[in-house]
This record gives C-alpha cells, structure tokens and sequence, in this order.
C-alpha cells in the first residue's frame, strides 16, 4: 500500500492546503461542507449532506458488515497576529485529508465484497455537539465498526510513532445565577452578598472528594458581581464551573455532588441559586477489538518500536458520544505522533506533514485489517 500512498502524496498535500487555508468555525463549514461532498463525488464517491446543517457522509462498497472513519472538520475562532479569525490550531484540516486520502488508497486498492466503508465528515466538535447531531441523522446506522484520528502533541507521541487509543476524559460546564438582591454598604443585614455565596460554593466545591485513582477537578471558572458602585452589596452574581473526570461513571458522581452542594449552600444563605447544565462531552470508551487492530496496523506500517501506548489525556472528544450512545458500535481512535509544536489550539500550531501519508496508510490498513477479521468475528 505504501507505494499507492506515495502517489498520492501531491493531492493529498493540495488537499490538505486548501482546507487550512480554508477554515470555517462550528456550524457554518459550509464551503468546507461543499469541498468535501464535491471532491468525492468527482473521484466517484456518493456523497450525502443535510438541508439543516453542515457535514458529509460518503459511502463505498456494497454489504452488511460497515466500517466507518471519522473526521471533525471545524476550526476555532481566536487571535492570530492580532486579528481573532477562523485557525485550524487544533488539527482537523489534517484529519479531514486523511480521511479522504484514506478513501482515495482504499479505492486504488479496492475492499472485500460484502463490505462497505463509510466516511463521516463531523461538523462543530469543538462545540462538543456536532456527534449527536450526527447521531441524530443516523448516520452510524448499520455500522460495526468506528475510527477516528487526532494529532497529538510532540510530548504525548514522539513523531513517527503512533498510538491505537486516546483515552479523553470527560467534561461538563455549568453556569449558574445567585439571585438575592442588593443592600447599602452600611446595612449587611438587609441582603445576602452574593460574593460571600460565591466564596462559600469555592470553599466547598474544593471538599469532593471521589476516587483519587481517577483523574477529576472542578473549579469556579467564572464569577461576575457587582457594578461601579462601592458602596452596594451585590444579591446577584453570574458564575461558571467547569467538570473533568477520566470516566462518564466519575463525570456522573462530580455532577451529583456539586448540584448536592448548591442546594446545601443556597439554603444555609436562603437565596435562590440555579444552575444550567451546559455542554457536555463523554469520556472515551473504547473497544478493545478496535484498539487491537488499530495497534496491528500501526505494527505493518510503522513497526513494532513504533507502536505507542494508549494516550490519556484530560483534553475532550465528542467523537466518544458515538459510543456512550451507541454502544455496540466497536470503536477507537488513531493518536498521530507528528512532531505537533507548541500544543494544540495554540495559534500557531505546527506538525510535520508528512505525518499525513503515514497516518492515510494506518487509517487504510486498520480498515482492510477489519475486513479481513472483524467480520470472522
């Protein structure tokens, strides 16, 4: 396969300059949606995409045993130079040309009968709600399998090594409202201050105490009280806390706990404090039949000292809700070492690119590797 992939490497590095050069944020990849869809179907590839909302799924191949890969495909909206704009900063233009070169290697050199590879091309990750979307659409109907890829950063994955897992942890954002009302400097009995709750939720969120062998914290990440006005004692006040644990089953137990909290703190200081849940990703649950053949392929294609082991990583992936809602679906995913310099989401994020073949082959290769025995199984 390395030879077919070797020819490829022109297009695959066009295809990759186009989408960095074009990056569109969360829901509004729109020409990027329309690049996509229109280059699969130029290389003779039925491409699908939706009337209310951005994102591409293509199919080849004819059969009941699927086999799907992956691809996040918006950018992040932030400073580059002064000047905040749309920047692949964390990767996904060199996950959509893998996915698409992982197309054009495995139409060179064809799949089984019987089988079919599907491609879904993710809208809004970095939203942490473009995946049920797509669970939504159905798009995983009749899939057995799932695959997906990540850069990872130079001291996770040393470039030229790759691992068959990236366990992310999961995460949870809540805003919430104190609601007193306000009272005169002078007379602190006549109000409840806003600030004093806000401290009191610190001092106790700091208290969780879960299992210390799986990773969590929560913390206030937001606190916003008072006006110009010093002489006023604050009632109301807007905050945030963000949630991260290792696993869905800790992410459920720090949830609990800080809403246990709130109700305790709102009734010692008897004012109203809400809570919104905001967005949630999952924690990664992958399938150790997935993780095996992935590690099989990055063993063909890179070698055996050049298998890495499952990342862990506190970072999120909404690519895991496809498996906490689908939990048949048999899935992992690709963790690229590729000399990824200063870090993910930094503005300016480099990688080496010629990670890219490498990364389309393993891609390939775990595919046909599932063909081949997944469907014995």
């Amino acid at each position: 396969m390395k030879p077919v992939i070797e020819q490829m490497r022109p297009m695959v590095m066009e295809i990759f300059e186009h989408l960095h050069q074009h990056p569109e944020v969360s829901w509004k990849e729109y020409n990027t949606t329309e690049y996509i869809a229109a280059f699969l179907r130029e290389n003779g590839c039925s491409a699908h995409t939706f009337d209310d909302c951005t994102g591409v799924v293509a199919e080849m191949g004819e059969g009941p045993f699927t086999v799907a890969v992956r691809a996040d495909i918006d950018a992040l909206w932030q400073q580059v130079d002064g000047e905040f704009r749309a920047n692949h900063s964390c990767g996904h233009d060199a996950h959509m040309t893998m996915a698409l070169g992982t197309f054009l290697a495995l139409k060179q050199t064809g799949i089984p009968s019987g089988c079919k590879v599907r491609f879904i091309f993710q809208p809004a990750e970095e939203k942490g709600t473009g995946a049920l979307k797509m669970i939504e659409k159905n798009v995983l109907d009749g899939v057995d399998y799932l695959y997906g890829v990540h850069l990872r950063p130079v001291e996770e994955v040393p470039d030229g090594k790759a691992a068959p897992a990236i366990l992310h942890g999961g995460s949870q954002f809540v805003s919430g409202e104190i609601h007193g009302s306000d009272a005169h400097g002078a007379r602190p009995h006549q109000g409840v201050n806003a600030i004093e709750v806000g401290a009191t939720l610190v001092q106790e969120l700091g208290k969780i105490h879960l299992n210390p062998m799986v990773p969590y914290t929560v913390k206030m990440t937001r606190f916003v009280a008072g006006g110009e006005s010093g002489n006023i004692i604050p009632g109301r006040a807007e905050f945030n806390l963000d949630l991260r644990g290792q696993t869905n089953q800790v992410m459920d137990q720090l949830l609990a706990k800080v809403e246990r909290i709130v109700r305790a703190v709102s009734e010692m200081y008897d004012v109203p404090i809400l809570l919104e849940p905001g967005t949630r990703t999952a924690a990664a649950e992958v399938n150790p039949e997935a993780q095996n053949l992935m590690a099989a392929a990055i063993r063909e294609v890179l070698g055996d000292d050049n298998l890495a082991a499952p990342v862990v990583t506190s970072g999120g992936e909404d690519f895991h809700f496809y498996t906490l809602k689908l939990p048949h679906v048999k899935a992992t995913m690709l963790g690229l070492g590729c000399d990824l310099k200063p870090g993910l989401h930094h503005p300016k994020m480099t990688f080496n690119r010629e990670a890219l073949l490498a990364g389309i082959e393993i891609l390939a290769k775990t595919v046909l590797l599932t063909f081949e025995t997944g469907r014995r199984g």
